[in-house]
């Protein structure tokens, strides 16, 4: 795998949707401790890395709403693409019991090397992106485990993430996805906004109709599971869209 920060498919696709995939790949570029941050290979392929299943549900979701989307190619423990650049949680030192060596130990050079090569970047690529249509809505995808260590189960298939600065599309998503029967989420697992995350920053300040969808990691751990919820969501997500009126 290339250290590019990102990648993008269907960049000249006609709909106003642009599909974002925040945590796409456990990568660890080589320049960042020889490609490794100093954990277990079972962890960084654990959702402490990245969001387990994500990236294929974006793309197939993308390639069915004709949209363009985009990837991040780094991991979350990295440097965490969804959070600001001033947020404490931008470099994780300790995940769901892991400690991560690489950033207990980073240094302030460290951290700016990683925001010019990755970070940055990407976000850069994300709103040139966003402002190819006059009228981009953002729909984010995510994965979430279904149980942190010492935590309860969480029961939800979908979790529906949104701002109470902008409720034109997450509460409407949710109605509809409990319609089809699926055991959703109203912000949960966690709450859907943080100040300078990647709905903030690309959605809500320009003022773009947005939605973050969490999807629970054992239901599209495989290429089918990603199909099948790209399938269901597609529909749902053009139906929403079209009644909002936005």
């Amino acid at each position: 795998m290339t250290d590019e920060a990102f990648w993008i498919t269907g960049a000249d696709r006609p709909s106003r949707w642009l599909v974002t995939c925040d945590h796409a790949t456990n990568h660890v570029p080589g320049w960042v401790g020889g490609g490794d941050l100093g954990i277990a290979a079972e962890d960084m392929a654990r959702h402490i890395a990245y969001d387990v299943g994500a990236a294929g549900v974006a793309a197939h979701l993308a390639g069915l709403l004709d949209a363009p989307a985009i990837f991040s190619n780094f991991s979350r423990l990295v440097i965490d693409p969804n959070r600001g650049e001033d947020d404490p949680t931008l470099l994780m030192r300790l995940y769901d019991g892991t400690v991560i060596p690489a950033n207990k130990h980073a240094t302030p050079d460290d951290k700016l090397q990683r925001l010019e090569r990755l970070h940055r970047p990407y976000h850069a690529a994300l709103g040139a992106l966003a402002a190819r249509h006059p009228d981009r809505c953002i729909c984010a995808v995510h994965s979430f485990t279904p149980r942190l260590k010492g935590r309860a189960p969480r029961p939800w298939q979908v979790g529906v993430l949104y701002s109470h600065d902008d409720e034109r599309l997450g509460p409407p998503l949710i109605a509809a996805c409990r319609e089809q029967g699926w055991i959703t989420g109203d912000n949960e697992p966690y709450a859907g906004h943080l100040d300078g995350d990647s709905i903030d920053r690309h959605a809500l300040k320009p003022g773009r109709p947005n939605v973050l969808i969490e999807l629970r990691n054992d239901l599209i751990r495989d290429e089918a599971g990603q199909r099948e919820w790209a399938a269901r969501l597609a529909p749902v997500l053009t139906q929403v869209l079209v009644q909002a009126e936005v």
